[in-house]
């Protein structure tokens, strides 16, 4: 079953496109990895997906009864959010927000939730712990944390590795696998590393001066991959 789908899209800012007719489907359970050059309107795409700026024109849409607010989301951090001066335990509770509808306080359910979550992520330890005070790992994983909070269903990850050691980076995408194989988690992620898009996604959407989506094997045939590496290798 469907859980988005983008038709005949063209996405930007202010009337002017970044990306033109772009059209895939995402079903759930997959783990679609996307690529492209920089610039090329990933981050874009995201923004448009969440409901956060409109499509210029077509349309991108969820199905099967997924609403924007129950997609979960793990933004590429700035300093200032790294800097963020609360606990592990309230930022993570913070994913619970749009499951409160007009709630004001953090009930049982929400409370609850945001403990599982935190145990998920191995975070027990740290609960009481200042979100400034960790490592990009540990924060990267409160951010996971969070995400999960938000969602049982999707997951959008914008480059959840970016700046972490090789051994962190190894244990996030571990995670990430673990949460879409054993929890049925669709994954949507935006990623430079090719090598791991390769390795851990089932379909590959590319955008930039050449479009594409389909399996990680076909894309591995396509132009599309071969004009990205030798972008990269120069």
């Amino acid at each position: 079953m469907a859980l988005l789908i983008c038709e005949n899209a063209s996405l930007g800012y202010e009337g002017t496109p970044i990306v033109r007719d772009l059209n895939f489907t995402v079903e759930a359970g997959d783990y679609l990895c996307v690529v492209g050059e920089n610039g090329s309107g990933k981050s874009t795409l995201m923004k448009t997906i969440l409901g956060l700026i409109p499509p210029l024109s077509g349309a991108i849409r969820t199905g099967d009864g997924l609403q924007q607010t129950e997609i979960g989301y793990l933004p590429q951090q700035t300093p200032v959010q790294r800097d963020f001066p609360a606990s592990v335990r309230e930022i993570v509770r913070s994913g619970c927000q749009g499951r409160m509808g007009k709630k004001p306080f953090y009930g049982k359910e929400e409370k609850e939730l945001a403990e599982r979550n935190i145990a998920r992520m191995g975070l027990e330890a740290l609960a009481d712990r200042c979100y400034r005070e960790l490592s990009g790992g540990q924060q990267q994983r409160v951010l996971l944390a969070r995400a999960l909070c938000a969602t049982r269903r999707m997951l959008l990850l914008d480059e959840p590795v970016a700046g972490l050691d090789p051994k962190v980076t190894a244990e996030m995408y571990r995670l990430i696998e673990e949460l879409n194989k054993k929890d049925g988690i669709t994954v949507i992620m935006i990623s430079h590393d090719l090598d791991a898009a390769l390795k851990y996604a089932d379909k590959v959407l590319h955008i930039g001066s050449t479009v594409f989506f389909g399996t990680k094997e076909d894309y591995l045939k396509s132009k599309a991959l071969s004009g990205l590496t030798q972008e990269v290798a120069e």
